[in-house]
């Protein structure tokens, strides 16, 4: 009789087959842009820092001047965007060794629960950081004028500077039947496309005016949100595995970063399963540069704004910046000139109200 030919899975095959299953929960979290940082353990107050980079105006010198006065030098200074850690997401059972035996033929069974848990938890803070941040533009009463409202969404990113890259419009349950049922944006022939096959895909209801549109229902109902896929940043990190932990792995995925821990307590003849990982999100904030129309020269603003997104909503007011602000005076946005469904009227106009 020949001897049976025991497979042994390793723990690191199983991690990195569970971290797969999480990027199937995610949609909002992969919106973000996503920084491994397993090194960052020993960073002052449990903080990272991502590198952004800074920003110079230019000057003109006049033609054949007569050089009494010299050109002006400006100094050079990249950004940080500290990314702080503030969470640990975990999931943690234990299977008796009944259970062992006879329920659970498999820890892929029961490790497959537990990521989703992990999962939930890391969507969860990431929606909470979108919707909680402070946005300088809300595009109201949009249901009135979806695809108005929806151009105004893109001349506003276009006036704050963001690239045209990779953007976003992150929508609501009640804003999707919204947009579904305007025949003239024609989205519904988006939805039901067999060919999705991550949540991010299966979410997606295709693309207008430059955005990548994404239904989540863990938003608002009646909100939307149009971002670049820079707009905010996710850090996650895999918790080392203890030397006296005889069976444990961490990996990563596309950003993500898992570990998976067990071990036997002898004294209640049970196994103990965790999955947990480190994560800090926030929004990037950024420095702008203008054009002074009186003194004819290029200015860079003295504070940091957050201008990589702004909110839509079917009902209630629109808000913009308060013309005197510096974020107006640099892009031109403000509450001068504020979008409604019949066109765009100052913040203060009775029929805004």
């Amino acid at each position: 009789m020949p001897t049976p030919q025991h497979q042994v899975v390793k723990p690191e095959k199983l991690v990195a087959t569970a971290i797969g299953m999480l990027e199937q929960e995610l949609v909002v979290p992969n919106l973000f842009k996503k920084e491994s940082v397993d090194a960052f353990k020993g960073a002052k107050d449990d903080t990272i820092s991502v590198k952004v980079e800074g920003v110079l105006p230019f000057h003109e010198y006049a033609w054949r001047n007569d050089r009494s006065s010299g050109i002006v030098f400006d100094e050079y200074a990249e950004r940080k965007i500290p990314v702080t850690f503030g969470g640990n997401f975990y999931s943690a059972v234990k299977l008796t060794d009944e259970q062992n035996d006879f329920d659970i033929d498999q820890w892929g069974k029961l490790l497959r629960p537990q990521v989703k848990a992990v999962a939930r938890g890391l969507a969860r803070k990431c929606v909470t950081t979108l919707t909680g941040a402070a946005y300088n533009v809300v595009v109201g009463n949009t249901q009135q004028n979806l695809r108005g409202a929806l151009i105004e969404a893109r001349r506003v990113l276009n006036k704050f500077q963001v690239p045209e890259g990779q953007r976003f419009m992150l929508v609501g349950s009640d804003f999707e039947a919204a947009l579904l049922a305007d025949e003239k944006l024609n989205l519904a022939q988006y939805v039901g496309d067999d060919t999705a096959e991550s949540a991010l895909r299966l979410a997606s209801l295709g693309q207008k005016f430059g955005f990548t549109f994404v239904v989540d229902q863990t938003i608002g109902a009646t909100d939307a949100y149009a971002f670049a896929d820079t707009a905010f940043i996710m850090a996650t990190a895999a918790p080392s595995v203890p030397q006296s932990v005889p069976y444990g792995a961490t990996t990563s995925f596309e950003g993500l970063a898992l570990r998976w821990v067990r071990d036997y307590d002898s004294e209640h003849m049970q196994d103990r399963s965790v999955v947990n990982c480190y994560a800090g999100v926030r929004d990037v904030k950024d420095v702008l540069v203008g054009w002074d129309e009186v003194e004819k020269t290029e200015i860079v603003s003295a504070g940091e704004h957050f201008v990589r997104g702004i909110k839509l909503t079917l009902d209630g007011a629109s808000n913009y910046p308060a013309a005197a602000s510096e974020l107006a005076k640099i892009t031109g946005i403000s509450d001068a000139s504020v979008w409604t469904p019949a066109g765009r009227k100052p913040e203060t106009d009775p029929a805004n109200a």
